[in-house]
């Protein structure tokens, strides 16, 4: 499911988003929720290169504690294409994500959902391999638009494709109060405002989601401990 060259992407792209699935709807407990995060050697500008070396880590909660942690090294298969991200991580995500002993209800990244020019960005790529339910959050949203929300904890407003049904692919999210908002991205199996329920449950006063938060430091200290002098 991780092709290597961009015209079998583009062709996986479109077939998955052509699948239908039942939506994912979250239980009265805390969901166990994971995240995975992806880091590259400091210094490292532009696209990269295909090979370059990677760091993923995954992390995974439930209810504010901490149940599982691992992390792995690898190679990026391409460089950054946007819209061509699996490329890049895909295949390094699924390795990291596949070394959770217990499955995790749903699964938060970095990376677009539905806000694709194919309607299958990396979050429901990845969801769709491991058969889990996906949340991206990104910094920004890659062609959906929409106006910011207010300036309030859990605002939240549409982030719309411009096609004429003007579908609605995610959300934007204010955390925090004072803060630029995040780009909430339905995935594999969520609709944007199960999306969004997931993030605010996950946040604990930050901008980013606690469990995405904690993968990201997590790959960064795996770069340390690896690239440090002896």
């Amino acid at each position: 499911m991780w092709p290597t060259r961009p015209e079998q992407l583009v062709e996986v792209q479109r077939t998955i988003a052509m699948r239908v699935t039942e939506p994912w709807v979250p239980g009265d407990s805390p969901p166990r929720v994971a995240a995975c995060w992806v880091c590259f050697p400091r210094g490292l500008a532009g696209p990269g290169a295909a090979g370059d070396q990677a760091w993923a880590a995954v992390v995974a909660m439930q209810g504010g504690r901490v149940l599982e942690r691992h992390t792995t090294v690898g190679r990026a298969g391409a460089a950054y294409t946007p819209g061509l991200l699996a490329l890049r991580v895909g295949a390094l995500f699924e390795t990291v994500v596949g070394m959770l002993v217990e499955r995790p209800d749903v699964l938060l990244l970095d990376g677009t959902g539905r806000d694709h020019p194919r309607r299958c960005g990396l979050a429901v790529h990845l969801g769709a391999v491991l058969d889990l339910p996906t949340v991206g959050v990104t910094h920004r949203p890659l062609v959906a638009s929409g106006a910011w929300p207010a300036d309030e904890d859990g605002a939240s407003s549409a982030l719309r494709i411009e096609r004429p049904d003007g579908e609605e692919v995610g959300r934007w999210l204010r955390t925090r109060a004072g803060t630029r908002p995040v780009a909430v991205h339905a995935g594999w199996r969520t609709h944007p405002a199960t999306a969004v329920a997931v993030v605010r449950t996950t946040v604990r006063g930050r901008r980013t989601p606690e469990p995405l938060r904690r993968s990201r430091q997590l790959a960064r200290r795996a770069r340390a401990a690896a690239t440090q002098p002896t």
